[in-house]
């Protein structure tokens, strides 16, 4: 395989799961065809986790997978059998889903269970050709991507309550604004996030954990139909709204999936939960900064200082981990000097008690603007700047009110 990729050959992994002889042999023509490195594998049977078949080493190592799966006979095995491919390939893999007759019902099913396409009916060796020329444009698309690679900052805090949602809406805003970047704001809360009431804008549509589970056929074109967009232009991918609804995100998906996003903007914003469970490290791991937000009273302090512990005993989390004190007053507070001996690092930055702005802020579902002269703002900007340079020079009204209100129904 190396070799196949040294010389600019992609090596392609060509699974067919309960497909009879006649039709795999079709299938194995048409993709025949490709400028690929194929080793193919037939698989009479479906496949598991439990019932794995002995697959060459030439297969496993193959740098992407198509894999055509008949979902006709067994349609809750069929799924089984896609996961595991896809957990095989590392969510690098092409899910067919084959019937033989077109059944819209079997095709939306199949379609939300992550397969990117669906042969029905009579195999259509044309039809089937240009399937394989848009997965090739994908894989070409995302080998291109890894050229030009965007930010991911991570905004992650000590516990709940100490402004981070706040934080990450005002840094995202800000870098839209005054400095024209193309920014993505994630609220990766597991369900009830505030990002989008903070910007009084609906993202009840799509959230950014349907995203992840869709990996497989994440592209350009079905990003588009996730994303909610502010007025200012930044895009934003919702928290689920709903209580209880959740699911488990896996880790491994959940870095893939920023990893494809990196190409896509020039700066991935993450508003995490305060648990450090294995998908929240999983984001910290493919941050280029993390964010550590605490407010200077005992119990932030505290839990700040746990998770640093954690937290370093990554090497490389030495290099990308910040801590930012908000709503820092002289009076009545832990002094910056306590924290620092408490953690064992210097406090990046402070920022001032601006409370009643802010929660008038969020009241309003609009951000405090950059225009506002106030030390909040001041400190902010500086924030901003030391991530994205000087700000352009550039007047704008405020942002317009979207007319969303999450009280509606």
């Amino acid at each position: 395989m190396q070799n196949d990729i040294n010389a600019g050959i992609p090596s392609v992994a060509l699974i067919m799961i309960g497909l009879d002889v006649e039709l795999a042999d079709q299938i194995a023509d048409s993709v025949s065809q490709m400028v690929w490195a194929v080793h193919r594998a037939d698989c009479e049977g479906y496949i598991s986790a439990t019932k794995r078949p002995p697959f060459s080493q030439m297969v496993k190592s193959a740098h992407y997978c198509i894999a055509v799966i008949d979902v006709e006979k067994d349609f809750d095995q069929a799924i089984e059998a896609a996961a595991y491919v896809q957990e095989l390939f590392n969510g690098k893999a092409s899910l067919i889903a084959r019937s033989s007759v077109r059944d819209p019902d079997i095709l939306l099913r199949s379609m939300r269970a992550g397969c990117n396409d669906f042969i029905g009916g009579e195999f259509d060796d044309a039809a089937f050709s240009e399937t394989l020329n848009r997965i090739n444009m994908l894989w070409a698309t995302k080998a291109a991507r890894n050229s030009v690679r965007g930010s991911v900052l991570t905004f992650f805090g000590a516990k709940g309550g100490v402004g981070t949602t706040t934080l990450a809406v005002h840094v995202a805003m800000y870098l839209v604004q005054c400095h024209h970047k193309r920014v993505l704001l994630i609220d990766n809360r597991p369900e009830l996030g505030h990002v989008c009431i903070y910007l009084g804008i609906d993202g009840s549509r799509y959230n950014f954990q349907e995203l992840v589970r869709n990996l497989s056929r994440l592209d350009s074109e079905l990003l588009r139909g996730y994303i909610a967009t502010h007025s200012s232009g930044l895009e934003v991918l919702s928290s689920p709204d709903i209580c209880g609804g959740r699911k488990a995100t896996d880790p491994e998906s959940m870095a893939q999936t920023l990893d494809f996003l990196r190409g896509e903007y020039d700066y991935i914003i993450v508003d995490c939960p305060t648990t450090l469970d294995e998908t929240n490290v999983a984001v910290i791991e493919a941050s280029n900064q993390v964010y550590l937000v605490a407010t200077p009273e005992i119990g932030a302090c505290r839990d700040l200082s746990r998770q640093v512990d954690v937290l370093l005993q990554n090497e490389a989390n030495k290099e990308r981990v910040r801590v930012v004190i908000n709503r820092f007053a002289s009076q009545h507070s832990v002094s910056l000097e306590q924290i620092e001996k408490a953690i064992k690092l210097p406090v990046f930055l402070k920022l001032p008690n601006s409370y009643s702005e802010v929660v008038r802020s969020g009241i309003l579902g609009e951000p405090v603007s950059y225009k506002v002269k106030s030390e909040f703002t001041t400190q902010l900007l500086k924030w901003v700047s030391s991530l994205a340079g000087p700000a352009v020079n550039i007047e704008q009204d405020a942002p317009k009110k979207s007319g969303f209100s999450f009280f509606k129904k």
